[in-house]
């Protein structure tokens, strides 16, 4: 097993900001953490047996700051299974968030439209999600010092905290919608025969991120919310083929928005 707190000793021992929020930032929404204050970055590359990150849009760092007025660590760049990460590699830093002693984490990602009524530059809140990558990271022996053997997945993300954010959001002028996420590994697109069959089991949107995170943080009780950027329609919702550079130029046009979503997610 990792060694998580001597992880999150390392991160600490490294500047004066004590995080109370964790923020994973997904495709092209690393821009986020130019807007921190008095900010502090430390390259994956800098901490002993920590996975790298290898994707166009992910930086591969920490990036510890001040954000609307909130001590907070943000992921500029996660880990994707398909990238060949193990699956308990994907979900090291929640651990490392546990141990540094954060209980807030707002997860992002950008996602492929399957709900007919979404368009490019939507902000979805995720309130339910579907595992069609058949993969757990708690499979194996279980560290009984982060959570019970079998956790409650009943519900994936705080309402409490979510409904909060709606609220404020709506009374700023910025409309969020729900759906269900579903976790695919990747890194080839999606068929269109792959998204009738999502859509048909209740998918609103579709990625290669997000579920393997929000299993580990409900397993060592991290409460969460999780916001997904439709950055294109899936393949077969519409007559496009599909191209990476879309997914990035997407989430770049959305990021006031999505930078006020975020914000207001740590001020309610």
């Amino acid at each position: 097993m990792k060694d998580y707190k001597k992880l999150a000793k390392h991160l600490l021992e490294r500047t004066n900001v004590k995080p109370e929020f964790a923020l994973i930032l997904g495709s092209g929404l690393g821009y986020l953490t130019k807007y921190f204050e008095d900010s502090h970055a430390i390259s994956y590359s800098e901490l002993e047996g920590f996975p790298q990150s290898t994707v166009e849009g992910h930086a591969g760092r920490f990036v510890l700051g001040k954000f609307h007025g909130k001590n907070v660590i943000a992921m500029d760049g996660r880990f994707h299974y398909y990238e060949g990460h193990e699956i308990k590699d994907v979900v090291t830093p929640i651990y490392v968030f546990k141990e540094m002693g954060i209980s807030r984490l707002i997860i992002t990602n950008a996602a492929g439209g399957i709900n007919r009524s979404f368009e490019p530059g939507d902000i979805v809140a995720i309130t339910d999600i579907i595992n069609f990558a058949f993969r757990n990271p708690l499979i194996g022996p279980n560290d009984e010092r982060y959570g019970v053997r079998f956790p409650d997945m009943s519900k994936t993300i705080d309402f409490d905290w979510l409904e909060k954010v709606e609220k404020t959001a709506e009374s700023r002028g910025i409309k969020l919608k729900r759906g269900t996420y579903v976790w695919v590994t990747g890194p080839s697109y999606e068929t269109p025969a792959e998204i009738k069959a999502y859509e048909f089991s209740g998918a609103d949107m579709v990625g290669m991120s997000t579920v393997p995170e929000i299993i580990a943080a409900r397993h060592c009780g991290i409460n969460l919310i999780a916001f997904s950027c439709i950055t294109n329609m899936a393949s077969g919702i519409l007559d496009k083929k599909l191209v990476h550079e879309e997914v990035v130029q997407t989430a770049q046009r959305v990021k006031s928005a999505f930078s006020k979503v975020v914000g207001i997610a740590l001020e309610v």
